[in-house]
């Protein structure tokens, strides 16, 4: 193989592949940042390439660990945030229990009674229980959507008890600030 030519996938050991998947969504950082980070371990791989790893085998990596995850709590805060997705308007959705483990994240363009019921119907699928309390803030549409798929759970809407569930959020926060932040970053001029 000559200089600057793609080296195939079936030569590139497992290990790395993996530890470039792990990197990128253990950390929340961009592909640019795994490629620099294994650079520094003497393998030269692209961004590209990264970015084709963690498409292929992003789901396997999810799933793995989200078979050996612990069983949820019993108590979940539930929240949304907005995100610009190529400029449109987006609520991220995300769950999370009493210590804080994220039980489930949605994007969905709407935040109205039916998407609060999609999060609701797959949140339950994927956890596989229900829980004894959900703990929201006053939006309206999770009051709609207890009543009508978690008829007997409590649910608890005040402003400061869903603290839990605002905090999760800061990850994707400061990944978002980043990732913003490297596009305005502009090269030093040479005078």
């Amino acid at each position: 193989m000559g200089v600057g030519q793609p080296v195939p996938w079936s030569s590139i050991p497992e290990e790395i592949i993996s530890e470039c998947v792990w990197l990128y969504f253990r950390f929340g950082v961009s592909f640019r940042d795994v490629e620099e980070m294994v650079a520094a371990r003497g393998v030269m791989v692209s961004y590209e390439t990264i970015r084709c790893w963690c498409g292929k085998f992003g789901r396997q990596f999810a799933d793995g660990l989200r078979r050996r995850r612990a069983e949820p709590g019993d108590k979940w805060h539930l929240d949304e945030v907005f995100l610009k997705i190529n400029g449109v308007t987006h609520y991220l959705w995300r769950a999370v229990d009493q210590n804080g483990v994220v039980l489930d994240i949605l994007v969905q363009p709407k935040r109205d009674r039916f998407a609060a019921i999609r999060f609701f119907r797959r949140l339950l699928r994927v956890t596989g229980r229900r829980p004894r309390v959900i703990v929201t803030d006053k939006l309206r549409s999770y009051g709609a959507a207890v009543r009508v798929v978690m008829r007997n759970v409590a649910h608890r809407q005040h402003r400061y008890l869903n603290n839990r569930a605002e905090n999760s959020h800061q990850p994707t926060r400061e990944r978002e600030r980043r990732m913003r932040g490297s596009s305005l970053v502009s090269m030093p001029s040479v005078s």
